[in-house]
């Protein structure tokens, strides 16, 4: 019999340590990408489980483990893995740092897009590495990559490293099979590796196709490396822990060592019985969160379009983030934001994702519907007041 999940329940999230909602008033957090709906049944009970079992010693990934993510990957993505082709790593972020090790230089020219998610840019800086961006292109409401410019960006620069984001956040575009064989083209050219994280996979939403990288690599696999996680599908990014996917054997090699000098190869008891559990029996909650995602999307474009006509939504092709323009509202990224958090919503600054984020700001759906139409309608009582019709140009 099949069970239905609650995605409407309201969770108070108040004073529990939530990065989300770290307020002290009524505020509707409508920013960093975790959801607000409970994790499924089948982590929780397996969690609950080794909690009773009442020892938490050291824990190495089983065989159950390796065969569930194998097992996920193959029967979704039609991506073949073998044991041998995963590493774990506590996130995707500090993997991103660790490629700066695994395939650059201190001072190294390293290529991300604009927008892009935040720690792109600042890994690749943190770490020494010259930062190179080339910019989005936009057309009929969503991003394309301008192939042109990637390629005068890396022989103008000497880039060793592309750090690519598919599906991409913050737009939410999945890049279709011919864009991302394009762009491998361009890189094998030029013998720049490349780094996807593909953290927002199994948020691919209806009539989009995601294509792992790696699936496209043969004969550049040396130089391709996957990133991915159970965190972002399954709303359990608490629990630290994420994967590393490579098909050659002297890279994963050369990752396991620069893993080994860092101490970053192990995850904890509770993320190795997540991930197993999650891959294992999670599919039917999140086909069932994916269906309640997808209506919040629909909600909020038309809310959008019957009620602040004047902002630009970039509908997503995966997530639950949604790309706004709302630079009809506002000539000032610190304005733009201080008004929506005066109306006590609040919302990613755009800004932060890069050049191309000016006037924009990033949108968390993966909430209850009551929460989102509170916010949505505190956002339209702040753009819409007369005092800021005021400043539109």
């Amino acid at each position: 019999m099949r069970v239905l999940y609650n995605f409407d329940e309201v969770i108070d999230r108040r004073g529990t340590g939530s990065l989300k909602w770290h307020y002290s008033d009524d505020t509707i957090p409508l920013w960093v990408a975790d959801m607000d709906f409970k994790a499924a049944p089948p982590i929780l009970n397996a969690i609950e489980q080794a909690v009773q079992h009442g020892i938490l010693g050291y824990t190495k990934p089983t065989e159950a483990l390796y065969d569930a993510i194998i097992d996920w990957h193959g029967s979704r993505y039609e991506l073949p893995l073998a044991r041998e082709n995963i590493l774990f790593s506590p996130g995707v972020v500090p993997s991103l740092a660790l490629m700066m090790n695994v395939f650059t230089e201190v001072g190294d020219a390293v290529l991300v897009n604009d927008p892009i998610y935040a720690p792109f840019m600042s890994k690749v800086e943190q770490n020494g590495r010259r930062l190179i961006t080339s910019l989005l292109q936009e057309s009929e409401g969503k991003y394309h990559l301008d192939l042109e410019d990637i390629e005068a960006k890396i022989i103008e620069h000497d880039v060793k490293l592309y750090l690519l984001c598919n599906p991409h956040n913050p737009g939410g575009r999945v890049w279709t099979a011919d864009e991302l064989e394009a762009l491998l083209t361009i890189c094998k050219k030029h013998n720049v590796a490349i780094v996807s994280d593909e953290i927002h996979q199994d948020l691919t939403l209806s009539g989009h196709t995601f294509t792992p990288f790696l699936t496209l690599a043969a004969g550049y696999e040396h130089n391709v490396v996957s990133l991915t996680s159970m965190t972002k599908t399954f709303n359990i990014a608490g629990i630290k822990g994420s994967m590393i996917f490579a098909k050659d054997e002297g890279l994963l090699q050369k990752i396991s060592q620069q893993q080994q000098l860092n101490d970053e190869y192990e995850l904890n008891l509770f993320a190795y019985t997540a991930m197993r559990h999650a891959y294992e029996q999670g599919d039917e909650w999140l086909a069932q969160a994916l269906t309640y995602i997808e209506a919040n999307i629909d909600l909020t474009v038309q809310f959008f379009a019957e009620h602040l006509p004047k902002v630009k939504v970039m509908s997503p092709e995966a997530s639950y983030l949604i790309w706004l323009d709302c630079s009809a509202y506002s000539q000032d990224d610190e304005q733009l934001y201080d008004i929506l958090r005066a109306a006590k919503v609040e919302l990613n600054a755009g800004i932060k994702y890069g050049e191309e984020g000016h006037l924009k700001m990033r949108l968390n759906v993966a909430c209850p519907k009551a929460l989102l139409i509170e916010g949505l309608n505190r956002m339209h009582t702040a753009l819409d007041s007369d005092v800021l019709n005021s400043n539109i140009i």
